[in-house]
């Protein structure tokens, strides 16, 4: 355990931070703000009803998706758990009251929670649907240092939305981000470069960013149990137990992160695409199984499409009701991002990997070895083969779908065999 002074004065003096000391402009204020119960707070804030009473979002026990999801601060009285079953929970509090997800509404409020914390810088990172990092080092002369723009975003926050936020203050993203957990719910929480370590090192390793329950185990059998103690660890054995990531993880605990908060609405191109699901029945008829395949592949296609993305992979992975599971792949004869093509090659994966009387539990189609659609150009020629032709025209129609449900609504067109099916 960390015996030191609290001021981490012997370690200030080899840090980049020391050489800073007499510059203090020149530190960051990044600002961590977390939604407090997020799913439970929007549908309070939709159902005033619900205030003061224990309230948990849970999914649907018909739909095999019945644990529960968020719950708020009274029913975590009744020790009511995220992920244990709804039975479980309700054998805890009887007078629970069961929420079915809203996962539309959750995206409103969250978009809504960025549309203010735009009002004051643009340098705004999602952390999740609920958390987002802001870096408001910019904005000090319009609306005053951290702790005065967090306070008026919480302030407006509760007032405008009718949900609370805790917020982290600090001069980089991972202590802002363990700020924001400090206090809870509705609390503001300040971590200035020059006294982090009084506040920080004190607390389990547990509390900083990246350590999971494997990652504390390793580094407790270091001796390394607060932060403190990580910030003193020799980097010999770090490396040892935990390879680079135990670097970084010391990194974090002596203040040196310097990641950038990323611009709002920044988006990544991606590696893969993939969309799984366990439907509301075993998949039992060839029928069903090319249902589920053709309505995964749909959301797929659409989202390379949405990148302007081809893949030149497909792959599956199924998993059947006794757990087993299996994952296959298989290359394209030509990169495509056509849901007709993607759910052909998934369908014959499955088929050739299972039995046709076998059962199955869930599926996930995946379009890996992703390329840029503007790369997959068509050979000029004077007469453009056939299956040229059936691929533009085939390209033009779900291009044109894709424009209509992003319009008018996802649910106004889809495939026939979707309507009023039992799997969804």
């Amino acid at each position: 355990m960390y015996m030191g002074p609290s001021d981490a004065s012997p370690i200030f003096r080899v840090s980049n931070f020391h050489l800073k000391a007499e510059a203090p402009e020149s530190y960051r204020t990044v600002l961590h703000c977390d939604a407090n119960s997020f799913f439970v707070s929007c549908e309070i804030a939709r159902r005033p009803e619900y205030a003061g009473k224990p309230v948990a979002v849970c999914g649907s026990e018909a739909d095999r998706h019945g644990i529960v999801l968020a719950k708020n601060d009274i029913a975590k009285g009744y020790r009511v758990k995220t992920a244990e079953t709804v039975w479980q929970a309700r054998q805890k509090c009887p007078e629970l009251v069961i929420v079915p997800p809203n996962y539309s509404l959750y995206a409103e409020m969250s978009e809504k929670m960025n549309d203010i914390f735009y009002e004051y810088t643009d340098r705004i990172e999602p952390f999740g649907v609920d958390e987002s990092w802001l870096d408001v080092s910019c904005s000090a002369k319009l609306f005053g240092n951290g702790r005065e723009i967090a306070n008026r975003i919480r302030e407006r926050i509760a007032n405008e939305l009718g949900i609370t936020v805790s917020i982290g203050v600090s001069f980089n993203k991972v202590f802002a981000k363990l700020g924001s957990d400090l206090k809870k719910p509705n609390a503001i929480s300040v971590i200035p470069p020059e006294s982090f370590a009084s506040i920080v090192w004190p607390l389990p390793v547990t509390a900083l960013l990246f350590v999971g329950r494997s990652t504390a185990f390793a580094l407790e059998e270091l001796g390394v149990w607060t932060i403190g103690d990580l910030a003193c660890c020799d980097d010999v054995s770090l490396e040892e137990s935990l390879g680079k990531n135990g670097l970084m993880l010391k990194r974090f605990a002596l203040g040196r992160d310097y990641a950038e908060v990323t611009p709002w609405k920044y988006s990544s191109e991606p590696k893969s695409v993939s969309n799984g699901m366990t439907f509301r029945y075993n998949l039992s008829t060839p029928e069903e199984v090319s249902f589920a395949v053709t309505y995964l592949s749909m959301s797929v296609a659409e989202r390379l499409r949405r990148h302007s993305l081809c893949c030149k992979n497909v792959s599956v992975s199924v998993r059947t009701p006794d757990m087993k599971s299996f994952s296959r792949t298989v290359k394209l004869p030509h990169p495509s991002c056509l849901y007709s093509e993607i759910s052909q090659a998934a369908l014959a994966l499955i088929k050739e990997n299972t039995e046709p009387e076998s059962e199955i539990y869930s599926v996930t189609v995946s379009a890996e070895k992703l390329t840029a659609l503007n790369e997959f150009l068509f050979q000029q020629q004077i007469f453009g083969s056939a299956w040229e032709s059936k691929y533009k025209k085939r390209h033009s129609l779900e291009t044109t779908v894709d424009s209509i449900r992003s319009r008018y609504g996802r649910e106004l067109i889809g495939i026939a065999s979707q309507i009023n099916n039992r799997l969804i």
